[in-house]
């Protein structure tokens, strides 16, 4: 019998105990020795095996392969089929992936029963997803029927895969190595019934015993409203923060590759970067807005509302608590916790004398033509007669944004420029001369601000800078906003 059956069939009672919600990144779960000795047993040495819940990412690339490259936009299976109704290259790019996984499958499977056993369940996946593409694309020949109306559908099915692949690998290598595992499929795969979120997930949760029951959770949940139409690549967040507060987890945990740390080790160096170790989700959302992976704002809503802490851990420093992220948390002295940023931000200034006294409906309409776009805002500037939005995406969007602009406001003047945003984030800012400091270490580091935002509630400090600037101004802030302090193990440590 496969593990789906034992999953499907087997009758368990309900445990009443609050457990931890545990979500694992996809670099790490492309190291399966890691997952299971530093996270699955390492609690085991204090009597914690179960009372867990794991909801895994699919293996690190694997989501690129299936939609398209997180960062450099390079097509994957989804983007190559969406690109013409008649283009045959999907085709190619899925059987190409077929082969990773089984290469991947061939490095975790050593025996021979066991391996086949995992290329069958992946293969059903694919061979499903190709035959779905197949009929879709013959249909959509037909000029009643349009892509366009199925695309979203199309790219929930394939992110379904990567996550489902590596949630059933681990159930069964953790079976395998004798932990009571279970497979649990939130991914709707060939269901008859759409239901929300919530709901798929109680329903897969019921009759799990957690007390000797290890549940290894898919990232991709199916819903009727779609995740990924809200949450895009964030759809894992999401499952994890309503399985953490569908359960009333008492921990929610993030095991991520590296630390929550006070700056990039690769910017600042490792001797000098340190985790944070305390902060709270008005840190968190600051970083998310950055685009920097701590956890989405909308799954952290969930988290704080039900008062559920959040901690991100090192999977290769088992030891370290790592960074627990509260609601309620406040420095006790003013500091900075993190330098963050992010490059490939365009500056697109809509500058018209008209818009004096206008400034409300101007903003709202450039706001609509950048939403269209799916162009995330990460900062605004707006004086007189001039909004600036500072926009990260890419060029082919910011240049179909700016057309749009020139056709709405026709007397105006548009400029673009790209740009970098850099950040000192903490959870009480509250410092006098600590903004004059931070211009004069970035002057001295001859790195121009072109714009900078102060909000009264005095979290974060952003520079707006020449992106050739960016790795000098990282370096400037944390070596005078943080490498002054001797902060030892943690800027402050967690419990």
């Amino acid at each position: 019998m496969s593990v789906t059956e034992v999953a499907t069939t087997q009758t368990v009672t309900p445990q009443q105990t609050q457990p931890s919600i545990e979500k694992i990144g996809g670099t790490s779960m492309s190291d399966y020795a890691a997952v299971r000795d530093n996270i699955v047993l390492k609690p085991a040495r204090n009597g914690e095996l179960y009372q867990r819940v794991f909801v895994v990412s699919a293996y690190g690339g694997v989501t690129d392969k299936l939609l398209e490259h997180k960062k450099s936009g390079q097509p994957g299976i989804y983007a190559l089929f969406a690109g013409s109704v008649e283009d045959q290259s999907w085709r190619l790019a899925l059987e190409n992936l077929r082969d990773e996984l089984f290469i991947i499958n061939a490095g975790l499977f050593p025996e021979p029963a066991l391996l086949a056993e995992a290329n069958n369940f992946i293969a059903e996946r694919l061979d499903s997803a190709s035959k779905c593409l197949d009929d879709l694309q013959s249909l959509c020949l037909h000029g009643h029927f349009a892509l366009e109306g199925h695309l979203a559908t199309v790219r929930e099915m394939l992110a379904s895969i990567g996550e489902a692949h590596s949630a059933w690998n681990t159930a069964r290598l953790l079976q395998r190595d004798g932990v009571n595992a279970r497979f649990v499929d939130l991914t709707g795969w060939q269901c008859e019934e759409h239901v929300s979120l919530d709901e798929r997930i109680q329903r897969a949760f019921e009759g799990l015993d957690l007390s000797r029951e290890l549940p290894i959770v898919t990232g991709y949940a199916h819903s009727e409203q779609g995740l990924m139409t809200t949450f895009d690549r964030g759809y894992s967040e999401m499952t994890f923060s309503r399985v953490a507060v569908l359960t009333e987890a008492r921990e929610a945990v993030i095991h991520k590759e590296f630390h929550l740390s006070s700056a990039d080790p690769r910017l600042v160096g490792e001797d000098n970067a340190v985790p944070i170790g305390r902060t709270n989700y008005d840190v968190a959302d600051q970083l998310a807005n950055l685009g920097m992976e701590a956890i989405h704002p909308r799954a952290a809503k969930g988290l704080r509302q039900q008062n559920i802490a959040l901690r991100v851990k090192n999977t290769f420093e088992p030891e370290h608590a790592g960074t627990l992220i509260t609601g309620d948390y406040v420095s006790q002295s003013p500091c900075v916790e993190i330098i963050a940023g992010c490059k490939g931000v365009y500056a697109i200034e809509v500058f018209d004398q008209d818009m004096a006294g206008a400034i409300g409906r101007y903003d709202s309409e450039i706001l609509a033509i950048i939403r269209r776009f799916r162009g995330h805002v990460v900062s605004k500037d707006i004086n007189a007669n001039t909004i600036t939005h500072y926009v990260a995406t890419n060029l082919k969007t910011v240049k179909r944004i700016r057309r749009e602009l020139e056709q709405q406001f026709a007397d105006a003047e548009i400029d673009q420029q790209k740009v970098a945003v850099v950040s000192a984030i903490g959870s009480d800012m509250k410092v006098a001369g600590m903004l004059a400091r931070t211009v004069a270490a970035l002057a001295e580091q001859e790195v121009s601000v072109l714009a900078m935002h102060q909000s009264m509630r005095q979290v974060d400090m952003q520079f707006v800078i020449r992106e050739e600037d960016y790795d000098r101004a990282v370096q400037a802030l944390h070596g005078c906003l943080v490498e002054v302090h001797d902060h030892g193990e943690a800027i402050c440590l967690a419990s």
